[in-house]
C-alpha cells in the first residue's frame, strides 16, 4: 500500500512537471517584439540596429516599425537587415519627429495587433520620449537603458552613474524597453534577408502638441554617437576660443567632438556634444579626454571606451584611474604637439 501511495506521488509529481514543461514552451513560442524605429527624413536613426540586436536575444519573431511621411525608403532598408520578420510602415507626416502622442498611439495600437510580448526601442531622445507615454498606455512599468538581456523577463541595466548593474525581472505581460545601443552590436544586412512589407492600420492622429522647428548645431564631423574617435575638451581649455584646440585635434583624426558638462555650461560649445550621464552615452575605439578632471557623471558616458586616453595637469585627476594612457601636462602645450605630429 505504501509502495502504490510513493507511485501515485512520483507519477502526479512527473505529470505537473510535464505540464510545467508544456506551458513553459508555449509560452516560448508565444514570444514576439516590436522594434520602433526613428525616421530621419528617408533615413532612420541607427539606434534601431542595436535594438534590433537586443530584440533578436528574445524567442520569437521581431517586428520592425517605421512611420513616417518618407517612411517607404527607410523600410526597405530596415526589410534587409537579418533577424527582422517584418516590417510594418506607417507612411504618414502625423509620425514625423517622433512625436509621442501619435507615435505611442501607433505602437500601442501594433501591439495589441500582433500581440506582441516586448516592445524595443534606443535609449536616445526618441525613445525616452515616446516609450514612457508607451507604457502608459500598456499599464506596463518601463524598463530603461538596458545593458543587456538575459531572458524574456529578466534584464540588466546602470544604476548610480554605472557605479552599480541593477537585475530587473519583470512580471508586467508586455514588456516596454530602451536599450543603450553602446551595449549592443548592430544588427546588420544579409543578402538573404528580406522580411515582408505591410502597410500600419490606421490609427486616430490627434496629437495635443505641435512640432515647431529644430536648432541643431551642423557639422562636417562624424556624429558623436557613432563616432570610431571621440576628442572631448573639458573646463581647463578655458574658454570658447580655448576649445578650438579640441577641434583642431578632432579634424586631424577624423574624430567626433565631445565636451564634459562643466564645459558646456561654462558656454563653450554646444550642449549637443556634451557626453556623460545627462549628455551622450559613447563608446567609442579610441576616446581622448583633455582637460577633463573625471567627475562621475562624465565616466558614466564613456568608461566603455575601447581605448582612453586622458590629458590633465593634475595627476590625481579621477580619469587617470580608468585611462589606458595618461598625459600629465599642459594641454597648450601638449595637444599643439600632437597636432603637429599627426
Amino acid at each position: 500500500m505504501l509502495g502504490s501511495a510513493r507511485y501515485a506521488l512520483a507519477r502526479s509529481s512527473t505529470l505537473k512537471q510535464r505540464a510545467f514543461g508544456r506551458f513553459y514552451a508555449a509560452q516560448k513560442s508565444c514570444l514576439s517584439s516590436l522594434v520602433f524605429v526613428e525616421t530621419k527624413g528617408s533615413g532612420f536613426d541607427e539606434g534601431a540596429l542595436n535594438a534590433i540586436t537586443a530584440a533578436r536575444r528574445i524567442s520569437g519573431p521581431v517586428v520592425a516599425v517605421v512611420a513616417g511621411s518618407e517612411a517607404d525608403a527607410a523600410a526597405k532598408a530596415i526589410a534587409k537587415i537579418e533577424g527582422v520578420a517584418k516590417v510594418v510602415v506607417a507612411k504618414d507626416a502625423a509620425y514625423d519627429h517622433a512625436l509621442p502622442e501619435t507615435t505611442a498611439a501607433l505602437l500601442k495600437a501594433l501591439q495589441e495587433k500582433e500581440g506582441a510580448t516586448h516592445v524595443f526601442a534606443p535609449h536616445t531622445a526618441a525613445g525616452k520620449n515616446v516609450m514612457p507615454r508607451l507604457a502608459a498606455l500598456l499599464d506596463s512599468q518601463q524598463i530603461s537603458d538596458v545593458i543587456s538581456v538575459e531572458s524574456e523577463d529578466t534584464f540588466m541595466r546602470p544604476v548610480y552613474a554605472g557605479n552599480a548593474i541593477a537585475t530587473v525581472q519583470s512580471s508586467d505581460p508586455i514588456r516596454v524597453v530602451t536599450v543603450r545601443t553602446t551595449a549592443f552590436p548592430a544588427a546588420t544586412a544579409s543578402a538573404s534577408a528580406s522580411a515582408a512589407e505591410e502597410a500600419a492600420p490606421a490609427v486616430d492622429t490627434q496629437p495635443l502638441s505641435k512640432w515647431l522647428k529644430a536648432d541643431m548645431a551642423k557639422s562636417d564631423r562624424p556624429d558623436l554617437a557613432t563616432a570610431k574617435r571621440v576628442v572631448s575638451g573639458g573646463r581647463a581649455v578655458k574658454s570658447a576660443e580655448g576649445f578650438q584646440i579640441i577641434y583642431d585635434l578632432a579634424d586631424k583624426l577624423g574624430a567626433g567632438v565631445g565636451a564634459s558638462r562643466a564645459a558646456v555650461d561654462a558656454g563653450y560649445c554646444d550642449n549637443s556634444l556634451q557626453v556623460g550621464q545627462t549628455g551622450r552615452i559613447v563608446a567609442p575605439e579610441l576616446y581622448i579626454g583633455i582637460g577633463i578632471s573625471g567627475a562621475i557623471q562624465h565616466l558614466a558616458g564613456m568608461k566603455d571606451s575601447k581605448v582612453i586616453v586622458a590629458i590633465n595637469k593634475d595627476a590625481d585627476a579621477p580619469i587617470f584611474q580608468i585611462a589606458d594612457y595618461g598625459l600629465v601636462g599642459d594641454l597648450f602645450t601638449i595637444v599643439p604637439e600632437l597636432i603637429e605630429k599627426i
